[in-house]
C-alpha cells in the first residue's frame, strides 16, 4: 500500500516491571492487524544480551533457536511473528548487544570511523537505527521490539537508539507501545496500578513517551482504572488496552482488534486501511477451541523437556497439525532419560511418538528404546534432526543386526558410526553459526509416504545440524528395509527415512516445524497428526470422532 507520500512507519515495543509477559505475541498479533489491513509488514527483535546470536545457548536457558531461511539462529520470538504475520524472516530481523559490538569494533579496525573516538553515543546507537532502516524499503510497518525490560543497563543503548531514532525521521512516522503489568493484590482486593506508574515514568525519564499501555491483567480493567492509568501516565484513553490470557495465543489478534488497537495506531500515525477481514483467522481459532474430531495424545520424547519453550515451534506446529484435522492434540512432555526397557510401554496410552532435535549423549538410550517401540508396536513416529539420527541406529541395530552401532557425536571411537559428521565440519572448532543452516533443498522419492504427504517431489526445509548419515552404511540399511525417501539434490545427503511396512514411520534431518503456519500447517505434521487420528480410531473409537472428508 506504500505510496511515495507514504514514509514507512515505525512502531517500538518495549516492556516493564517484569519479563515475559507476552511483548512478542503482541508485536506480532499487531502485525497480523495491520496486514489484514493490507499493510506490508515486517517484526524486529532487538535483544540485549552480548552473545553474538542465541546458537550457543543453552535451550533450558533461553528456549529454542528459531532458523530462519537465511540460515541465522534467531530468539524464538521471531517464529511467533512468522506464524501470525505468515512471512518468512532473516538475519536482519533479530539483533543482538553482540553483533551490534562485533560490527561496530571490526568498522573501528578497519578504520571506518577516521580516527574517531569510538562511543556508545553515537557509534553504537548509529549502527542499530541503521539495523532498523534496513528493514524500511520493503515495508509499510517496521515493529520493533526491544528485549528485556525498562531500568535494565543491557536495553539502555537500545532505548537511546529508538529515542534518537523517531526524533530523526519525524514524530508522525513512529509510536511507542509499551507493555506492562497490572498486578491483582488478593488481600486487597484490587487491580494495582503503580507499577505501570513505575515503569511508564523510567522510560519517560530517558526521553520516552509512550502512546500505547498493553496492560497484562488477570481481570478486566474497569473504566476508572483505565482513566486513572491514561491520567498518570500521560497515555491517551484509547491507547490503554487490556491484555488477559486467553485459550490460544492465536486469540490475541481479535481480542486486541476487540479493543480497536489497530484503530488507534492507524489513528495517532494519520493513516487509514480498510476494515480487516478476520473470519478465516477466527474460524481457525473455533477450531483450536472446539475442535470437531476429538482428541489424539502425542508422546514428545526429548533432552529438554523440562521447558517447553525448548520444542516451542515443535509445540506450535503439532498443535497446527490439529486444526489440520479438527481435532485437538494433548502433548506429554517425557524425558528421554526417564525411558527404559521397564516402562516403555507407557507408550501405549499415546496415538503417537515424537523425538525432535537436540545435540550431545545424554538420554539418547531413552530414544533409541522409546522409538524400537514404536516401531515393533506400529506407533505412529514422527522422528525431527537428532529423532531421524536416533531412528537410523535404532534400525541399524536390531534390524540389520550391527548391535553397535553409533553416532560420533556420541561415541568418538564408534566402529559402526552410521553417523558421521560432513566432511565440511571435521575442521570445524568453533560452535556458533557452524553448522549446517537454513533452508536446503531436498528431492523426495517418487511414490515414497515423504512424496504423497508433500505432495511433491522437490521441497526446501529449514536445517540446524551438523552430523549426516554415513554414507557408506545406507546400502545395508536399504538392503533390509529402511526407504531413503529424500536426499539432497545431489544425492549425498539424506534428508528423509521411512519404513514403508509401517503406518506412519517418518524422519527428517530438517526441522519442518519452522515452516509451520496456523493456516499452512507443515505437511509433515499434518500427516504425523492424522496418522495418530487414525491410530486412536482403531484403538478407541469414542475417542476420535469420525473427520468429514475435506474438512
Amino acid at each position: 500500500m506504500s505510496e511515495a507520500s507514504n514514509p514507512t512507519k515505525y512502531i517500538f515495543v518495549t516492556g516493564g516491571v517484569v519479563s515475559s509477559l507476552g511483548k512478542g505475541i503482541a508485536a506480532a498479533s499487531l502485525g497480523r492487524l495491520l496486514k489484514e489491513r493490507g499493510y506490508r509488514v515486517t517484526l524486529q527483535k532487538f535483544d540485549p544480551y552480548i552473545n553474538v546470536d542465541p546458537g550457543t545457548m543453552s535451550p533450558f536457558q533461553h528456549g529454542e533457536v528459531f532458523v530462519t531461511d537465511d540460515g541465522a539462529e534467531t530468539d524464538l520470538d521471531l517464529g511467533h511473528y512468522e506464524r501470525f504475520i505468515d512471512e518468512s524472516l532473516s538475519q536482519a530481523n533479530n539483533i543482538t548487544t553482540g553483533r551490534i559490538y562485533s560490527d561496530v569494533i571490526a568498522k573501528e579496525r578497519r578504520g571506518d570511523y577516521l580516527g574517531s573516538t569510538v562511543q556508545v553515543i553515537p557509534h553504537i546507537t548509529d549502527e542499530i537505527k541503521s539495523r532498523i532502516h534496513r528493514l524500511s524499503d520493503d515495508n509499510d510497518f517496521v515493529i520493533t521490539e526491544i528485549g528485556g525490560t525498562v531500568g535494565d543497563i543491557e536495553s539502555l543503548p537500545f532505548l537511546e537508539a529508538i529515542r534518537q531514532f523517531r526524533q530523526e525521521i519525524g514524530r508522525e512516522n513512529a509510536i511507542f507501545m509499551h507493555l506492562t503489568l497490572i498486578p491483582y493484590i488478593a488481600a486487597a482486593g484490587e487491580l494495582k496500578t503503580k507499577p505501570t506508574q513505575h515503569s511508564v515514568r523510567e522510560l519517560m525519564q530517558i526521553g520516552i513517551q509512550p502512546h500505547i499501555l498493553v496492560c497484562r491483567t488477570e481481570h478486566p480493567l474497569d473504566d476508572e482504572i483505565r482513566h486513572k492509568i491514561a491520567l498518570f501516565t500521560n497515555v491517551p484513553l484509547d491507547g490503554v488496552v487490556e491484555a488477559r490470557d486467553v485459550e490460544t495465543i492465536y486469540q490475541v489478534p481479535i481480542e486486541l482488534k476487540r479493543q480497536r488497537l489497530d484503530d488507534t495506531v492507524l489513528r495517532m500515525l494519520g493513516m487509514e486501511a480498510p476494515e480487516p477481514d478476520l473470519g478465516p483467522w477466527r474460524q481457525m481459532v473455533n477450531t483450536i477451541k472446539t475442535p470437531g474430531g476429538g482428541e489424539v495424545k502425542i508422546a514428545v520424547v526429548g533432552k529438554y523437556t523440562e521447558l517447553v519453550d525448548s520444542y516451542k515451534s515443535v509445540q506450535e506446529a503439532l498443535l497446527h497439525g490439529g486444526i489440520a484435522n479438527d481435532v485437538k492434540v494433548e502433548i506429554d512432555w517425557l524425558s528421554s532419560e526417564q525411558f527404559d526397557e521397564t516402562n516403555v510401554d507407557k507408550l501405549e496410552k499415546y496415538h503417537g511418538l515424537l523425538v525432535p532435535g537436540g545435540f550431545g549423549a545424554r538420554g539418547i538410550e531413552g530414544m533409541l528404546t522409546a522409538i524400537r517401540w514404536a516401531r515393533e508396536n506400529e506407533l505412529p513416529y514422527l522422528g525431527i534432526c537428532l529423532g531421524l539420527q536416533c531412528a537410523v541406529i535404532e534400525f541399524a541395530r536390531n534390524i540389520v543386526g550391527l548391535t553397535d552401532s553409533d553416532s560420533y557425536e556420541f561415541q568418538e571411537n564408534a566402529e559402526n558410526a552410521v553417523i558421521c559428521l560432513m566432511d565440511s565440519q571435521m575442521q570445524v572448532t568453533n560452535k556458533g553459526g557452524t553448522m549446517r543452516l537454513g533452508a536446503y533443498p531436498a528431492r523426495l522419492l517418487d511414490g515414497s509416504l515423504a512424496a504423497r504427504i508433500y505432495g511433491a517431489t522437490e521441497i526446501s526445509e529449514r536445517h540446524r545440524h551438523r552430523f549426516e548419515v554415513n554414507n557408506e552404511f545406507r546400502p545395508s540399511l536399504e538392503e533390509h528395509g529402511l526407504v531413503i525417501s529424500g536426499t539432497s539434490p545431489d544425492g549425498q545427503l539424506v534428508e528423509m527415512v521411512e519404513i514403508p511396512d509401517h503406518p506412519f514411520f517418518v524422519a527428517g534431518q530438517f526441522h519442518p516445524e519452522l515452516k509451520s503456519r496456523p493456516m499452512r500447517p507443515a505437511p509433515l505434521f499434518a500427516g504425523f497428526v492424522e496418522a495418530a487420528v487414525e491410530r486412536a480410531r482403531s484403538s478407541n473409537p469414542s475417542q476420535v470422532e469420525p473427520i468429514a472428508a475435506g474438512d
